[in-house]
């Protein structure tokens, strides 16, 4: 009999569906096939949470203890242990995952522990099978073929923890000393993305935008070859005597270069330069055409899975990793943490035979189209994010185990298979067409059109973008052309961008800060801490989170460098890599470390917030001013403990009436800080809804509303 232990229930369930009704994986087990699947719940021990729990004298070492209200699986899996011939891990393939499978192992008495000496106690018959999907060739392949623990990747994550436990419980103290504030807290990884957020602030308000205009010229194609209907030829207006009136201006920032343009038109010249175009006389003085082919994007890493589920689904990166759990756990999609783009023979080779069956030979790829992964850091071993089988939402899902997952796990698993799919499929071949424009007085437009040749692999990717690409206008080379009309566009040189979730997690990938699997939970730690929060879908930062930013980054320049966070990542990698020393690496950050925090404690001087006026209290007459709590922002008296007036915040949504009462429509948040929208008359009127519709007069078209 043999014990499989995974981290979560519902793959036991996966697990004990595939073992007791896959052939596959009976041909692998004895020949009563007798596995009993066990959930350990995640980790079974973790450092504590009432101290620092870390021996610097000797060497970091840990004081690892079993996590509070774990007894009862730690006594079950002590029993189970007793009772089974074979013990076999069946964890994540990732450090995290390697490190529940050691925690097990060490409370099983198969591990020797001489710190910072770790290994196995002789005569340990302790298995691990790692597996990129839950699926039954895959659970027959590793337990045909079982590995010991890879005991480097549990240094490098015993590293990492080490490491976050020090900076935070080292440097929050510090925090609530400097404001008097003592939920406050600081990260070794959450600071430096806070940084990102702060710096790009800022760089927002430093920036002086500027009005400027484009001109656009609606051009009658009666007489061009081919023409689409009556549609006009747009182009827009590029230069005036080879002076062209677009610039572009490059600003030095903190996460790198940021680019913009604007053109030399203004409100001063505008009307001139208007009036002479339509004077003028315009030829085609040159048309230029091409067919070049457009090839699919990589298969989803969980960057771009979080990246692309955020902007096509609105999810959050927290949101789209539990969801992606649950496919994974069920067996419908390969692991989702991965910043790898290879995909197995096991997937190429069948999607050709479902592209050849389902949108005919043209479309399928001769031999199978290989990805560069990107990432330093990458696991080639690993593979992209892909379904397990080639099945499309309805028939993956029609399955009785797959009855409790909701519309959005199904969203997501669509983008998942289409993504995979279209990387297998023939590339598309876009025809375009560019025409120069130029009148007498020297005026020269110029106009872009294209046409899909061929859509290959957006027939699924972008089906609209095909539908809307089918014609394109021909124009002749030396054609007089006549201008009907003008159209301007009023614009503003844009300042960089504030980030959301999508672009936070591109940056933190590209400068190596953190890791994919890591990017959700430093997201939700910024916003849970009230360091950050949001104006629609960007990060502003709050007071709070501005100076307590601004305090650990002078103070501690090193740590909360860009530079220097990602080469302690990489530091990090060859841990796993057994290319560098845990306890080396842990030594060089902490030494300086200790220096600096040193002369920190040694300033008594207090941070202070700045405080944002929100009116004045009814009370004693002082000023409102914002506060933060453990709970979240409110608004309360400046002259506390003196007057004790607070008052919740309530964002009003513009133009939006409650459909029931006609009160002011209000946006609230859940325990969990998921938002919703509800009636400001609460409790008298308790419609509420998850989101509200497209028309602005009212929310009669709100999605899901509720009187819970």
């Amino acid at each position: 009999m043999a014990l499989i232990i995974v981290e979560s229930p519902t793959k036991a369930r996966t697990f004990n569906y595939i073992l007791k009704g896959s052939a596959s994986a009976k041909a692998t087990a004895d020949k009563e096939n007798n596995y009993f699947v066990f959930a350990s719940m995640g980790h079974i021990r973790d450092l504590p949470k009432s101290k620092i729990a870390i021996d610097y004298e000797h060497d970091f070492k840990p004081d690892l203890e079993p996590i509070p209200n774990k007894e009862k699986i730690i006594t079950q899996l002590k029993k189970l242990a007793l009772e089974n011939q074979e013990i076999i891990l069946a964890t994540d393939q990732d450090r995290e995952g390697e490190a529940i499978s050691y925690h097990i192992a060490y409370i099983l008495g198969y591990i020797n522990e001489d710190w910072p000496n770790i290994g196995f106690k002789e005569g340990s018959s302790l298995k691990r099978i790692v597996f990129h999907e839950i699926t039954s060739k895959a659970l027959a392949e590793a337990l045909a073929k079982p590995e010991t623990l890879r005991l480097d990747l549990v240094k490098a994550q015993m590293a990492r923890r080490i490491l976050d436990r020090v900076v935070g419980y080292e440097l929050s103290p510090l925090l609530w000393k400097k404001t008097g504030k003592n939920w406050l807290s600081a990260g070794r990884v959450q600071t430096v993305a806070l940084r990102l957020i702060v710096e790009r602030e800022k760089e927002i308000k430093a920036f002086k935008s500027e009005d400027y205009f484009q001109i656009f010229g609606l051009f009658d194609p009666s007489f061009a070859k081919a023409s689409a209907g009556e549609k006009d030829i747009k182009a827009k207006l590029v230069s005036k005597d080879s002076v062209l009136y677009e610039q572009k201006y490059t600003l030095k920032l903190f996460a790198g270069d940021y680019q913009y343009t604007k053109t030399t038109i203004n409100k001063d010249n505008i009307e001139s330069i208007k009036q002479d175009c339509l004077s003028d006389k315009y030829k085609v003085s040159e048309v230029a055409e091409s067919i070049a082919p457009r090839y699919p994007m990589p298969p989803y890493t969980t960057s771009l899975l979080q990246q692309d589920a955020y902007y096509k689904n609105g999810f959050s990166s927290k949101q789209t990793m539990r969801l992606a759990q649950d496919l994974y756990e069920r067996g419908l999609i390969t692991y989702h943490r991965t910043d790898s783009f290879n995909l197995s023979a096991r997937f190429v080779f069948p999607a050709k035979e479902y592209i050849e069956k389902k949108y005919g030979k043209e479309y399928a790829l001769e031999k199978p189209r290989g990805f560069r992964t990107r990432s330093r850091s990458a696991q080639e071993a690993h593979e992209a994010i892909r379904p397990t089988k080639l099945l499309e939402v309805k028939a993956a899902f029609k399955s009785k185990k797959e009855s409790k997952l909701t519309v959005n796990h199904q969203r997501l698993y669509t983008l998942i298979f289409n993504r995979a799919i279209a990387t297998q499929m023939k590339e598309a071949q876009i025809k375009t067409v560019k025409a120069t424009i130029v009148s007498d007085k020297n005026y020269l437009f110029e106009s872009e059109q294209q046409q899909v040749i061929f859509d290959g692999f957006l027939k699924v990717f972008d089906p609209y973008y095909v539908a809307n690409h089918q014609t394109v206008i021909m124009l002749e080379k030396g054609t007089t052309i006549d201008i009907k009309t003008l159209e301007e566009k009023a614009l503003l040189s844009k300042a960089p961008p504030r980030y959301n979730e999508a672009s936070l997690i591109k940056t933190l990938e590209e400068k190596g800060i953190g890791r994919p699997s890591t990017y959700a939970m430093i997201i939700s730690l910024i916003q849970m801490k009230n360091y950050t929060e949001k104006d629609g879908r960007y990060f502003i930062p709050t007071s709070i989170g501005t100076s307590i930013c601004d305090y650990l980054s002078s103070s501690f320049p090193k740590i909360f460098d860009l530079s220097y966070t990602a080469n302690l990542e990489d530091g990090l990698d060859r841990i796993a890599n057994k290319e560098e020393d845990y306890i080396k690496l842990l030594r060089d950050f902490y030494t300086p470390f200790k220096k600096e925090l040193e002369l920190r404690k040694e300033d008594s001087s207090m941070l202070k917030v700045e405080d944002d006026i929100k009116g004045i209290c009814p009370e004693d007459g002082g000023n409102l001013i914002s506060r933060f709590s453990r709970f979240g922002k409110f608004i309360a008296c400046a002259n506390y403990p003196k007057c004790k007036y607070t008052k919740s915040i309530v964002k009003v949504v513009k133009n939006r009436k409650c459909p029931l009462c006609q009160g002011d429509v209000v946006v609230k948040f859940t325990k969990t800080k998921k938002r919703f929208y509800g009636c400001g008359n609460y409790p008298k009127c308790k419609w509420s809804a998850w989101t509200l519709g497209t028309n602005p007069t009212n929310t009669t078209n709100a999605i899901n509303p509720t009187n819970k």
